[in-house]
């Protein structure tokens, strides 16, 4: 019976076609396994694995942060925060459900994405850190990285996930195949020659947790500062920086300073909390996030899945189920092409 089951899932795999992913972040990871689950034959191609990534640093929460367009947007949050809903209920997966808070500094209307959480709800100044004047509360998820990266690298091999550690310098490098998905995040820049993409340097601070639960985050502090507050299981993540353009991968001391200074005047309990660690990591910003098919100059189609910004993450799911979707589009109009073309040179050879 189980080679019966094994031979069936080879003929779907031979009949969806052999794809290639390159990036093991989070959003190659998810558009891989995706793949999988959809009855593709899938490769990944990677300079590094997690946790060699930058994907594995982030202070990773539900919440769509510097990221457009608008409309598609809700729609990739949307099923995300529903794929989420699902993993939350699994322990190894490092999702959980946690309680959120946004600051702002005055009145203003939700955004667009809130329509797809059941209790987001507005929240007055009695109920908010002094200067606040307005905010929402909702239903988030916190999403461990160092927990969940290694689980999602697990589900892409258990589902028959080929991985390749290999540097490409483009696109015709990769190995041959039916279909090539760019998810090489900051990397498609130099990739694909995409100008567009630009790196968003990020720092954060991680702390011992002293008993916070709830996410606070703050987009709209002095300079542009966005400060937020992350409470995972063993410490709390503390951040941070958006400094377009920068590359710098060291910490900067100054930086952290700040970082302790903002979060502890949100959040009384941080007062004494001991500082763990400093990460930097660089988000892959552009524009508009880029999920499209591009026909490339020789061999395969191209769907490219990139530019994410500091949303990688939150809207993971959703870009990875509309890449299956454009990927069924793609190849069955490749195979039916090809029976047509096969057809009519069939039809030559016979009335010679």
């Amino acid at each position: 019976m189980s080679r019966s089951r094994a031979s069936r899932a080879d003929v779907i795999h031979a009949s969806r076609g052999d794809v290639v992913v390159i990036g093991a972040g989070v959003i190659g990871l998810s558009s891989a396994a995706c793949l999988l689950e959809a009855g593709y034959r899938v490769r990944v191609c990677a300079q590094s694995l997690p946790p060699a990534l930058t994907s594995c640093v982030a202070a990773a929460f539900w919440y769509p942060f510097n990221v457009f367009p608008e409309q598609r947007v809700r729609v990739w949050a949307d099923t995300s925060y529903r794929v989420f809903t699902e993993l939350a209920r699994v322990p190894e997966t490092g999702v959980r459900v946690a309680p959120a808070l946004e600051l702002l500094p005055g009145p203003s209307a939700p955004p667009s994405w809130s329509a797809v959480i059941p209790d987001y709800r507005a929240v007055g100044p009695s109920s908010l850190p002094a200067g606040y004047r307005d905010g929402f509360a909702f239903s988030s998820f916190v999403i461990e990285t160092p927990i969940y990266l290694p689980w999602l690298l697990r589900r892409v091999i258990e589902l028959g996930g080929e991985l390749e550690t290999r540097t490409l310098a483009s696109l015709d490098d990769a190995p041959a195949c039916d279909l090539l998905v760019n998810c090489a995040g900051l990397g498609s820049g130099a990739l694909v020659g995409d100008a567009a993409v630009v790196p968003v340097r990020g720092q954060l601070v991680r702390v011992e947790n002293t008993g916070v639960e709830r996410v606070t985050v703050d987009e709209h502090g002095p300079g542009g500062a966005i400060t937020y507050i992350v409470p995972r299981s063993r410490d709390v993540v503390l951040g941070g920086t958006a400094e377009r353009g920068s590359t710098r991968l060291e910490p900067d001391s100054e930086a952290t300073a700040q970082i302790l200074a903002r979060c502890r005047a949100l959040e009384p309990r941080l007062a004494r909390a001991r500082v763990l660690g400093v990460d930097v990591g660089l988000r892959p910003c552009r524009d508009e996030l880029r999920l499209e098919l591009e026909r490339g100059r020789s061999g395969a189609p191209v769907l490219h899945n990139y530019g994410h910004g500091g949303a990688g993450v939150t809207l993971s799911w959703g870009c990875a189920r509309e890449l299956v979707e454009l990927a069924d589009a793609t190849l069955g109009r490749s195979l039916r092409a090809h029976s047509l073309e096969g057809a009519r040179r069939c039809s030559g050879r016979a009335g010679r």
